[in-house]
């Protein structure tokens, strides 16, 4: 039985909407966008959404727009996709790392209060992660911020749906900035959106995508092509249809996984605070020991697993050789036991039955 760690759901609708962009004979950004643009703004429930061609473009022009330049203090996780840090660092700007809680993956409020007392009145923004599709604790992290007014971007990219005491992620802060990359719980092929409450900073987005521009072959600033096109969009608007019942099944299948592994005493499974209804984009265990031979194990019986992620930020090549050397222990140790199952909403139950069987086998097995 092969099982792959994500599968995008497609199907005919999707075919279909792309199909009537082809027909149409305009496939650049046009209407398709502006309405899934609308569409996801509602709801996430912001005012004001900018489709781009990536999350990582998303998150880059978000920060520019929030005008973060060279040497600009931002802090965020060091637990996550390259992404959240290379951003700023194209901006110029300078990635302060803050360590993990290590149950939840996301940035531990304790650790960035550390920071803030030591230099928050040189920080210049907050990139908050919400790792997985669990969303980081807001409240605690927002009161720091507020405190030295400290404006806050979100990286949403895995947490399409996810809500905080009800709300949803990505309407927190000054802006947020989702991915709609093939692995990730709604897809528009290759695609990103910024999302904010802000007219004057949407606008500036709008204009820093499309070579810094708000009418045609008038350039007020160096802009950027990072536009979403019509057919990304259409597909866009199919997902975002099934996005809840794709979270629904997500949620299924995570829980099926927490009772049937509740008693496997090598593995940790996920913590899920009594604020956070996530979106589990991933399924992530822990094992303290032997997580290279369980993934030997997957890979032998064609089981498509992850290890997000081997390798911490801080201690990444281009920026260690920028920052110098740093040590956040709970991250550190997340990077050697994190391992990632599928969850995705296409999984059978027969498939679930069998990667819970192979844990099982592995856990009884392998460690004697």
């Amino acid at each position: 039985m092969k099982i792959p760690i994500s599968k995008p759901n497609i199907d005919d609708e999707e075919k279909n909407a792309v199909q009537e962009v082809l027909n149409s004979g305009f496939l650049a950004q046009g209407k398709k966008v502006a309405k899934f643009e609308e569409e996801f703004g509602n709801y996430i429930g912001v005012s004001q959404a900018i489709a781009t061609s990536n999350g990582t473009s998303a998150l880059f022009i978000a920060l520019k727009a929030l005008g973060i330049s060279p040497n600009d203090k931002v802090v965020t996780t060091p637990f996550t996709f390259v992404a959240s840090a290379s951003s700023i660092m194209q901006c110029g700007g300078i990635p302060i790392f803050c360590d993990i809680d290590s149950r939840t993956f996301n940035i531990d409020p304790n650790a960035l209060e550390n920071i803030l007392k030591k230099e928050g009145h040189s920080i210049k923004a907050i990139l908050i992660v919400h790792l997985y599709g669990l969303p980081c604790p807001i409240d605690e992290i927002m009161a720091l911020a507020n405190l030295y007014n400290i404006p806050i971007i979100e990286d949403c990219a895995q947490a399409h749906g996810a809500e905080y005491r009800g709300k949803k992620v990505g309407s927190f802060g000054k802006a947020s900035a989702f991915s709609f990359y093939p692995t990730k719980n709604m897809t528009t092929g290759e695609g990103g959106m910024i999302l904010t409450n802000d007219e004057e900073f949407a606008k500036k987005c709008r204009m820093l995508i499309n070579h810094g521009s708000d009418k045609r072959y008038y350039h007020e600033f160096l802009g950027y092509n990072f536009r979403m096109t019509d057919i990304a969009a259409a597909i866009g608007s199919v997902q975002l249809k099934k996005l809840d019942n794709s979270n629904r099944k997500r949620r299924e299948n995570a829980n099926f996984y927490n009772r049937e592994l509740s008693d496997v005493l090598e593995i940790e499974t996920p913590l899920i605070p009594e604020y956070a209804l996530p979106v589990y984009h991933q399924y992530t265990i822990k094992l303290k020991n032997h997580r290279g031979d369980l993934a030997r194990f997957f890979d032998q019986k064609e089981i498509g697993y992850g290890i997000y992620y081997p390798v911490p930020l801080h201690q990444q090549k281009f920026i260690h050789q920028i920052i110098g050397d740093g040590h956040f222990p709970m991250a550190e140790s997340c990077s050697r036991e994190v391992f990632s199952i599928p969850v995705h909403p296409l999984l059978k139950k027969e498939e679930l039955e069998y990667i819970v069987d192979l844990i099982r086998y592995f856990c009884q097995e392998g460690f004697n």
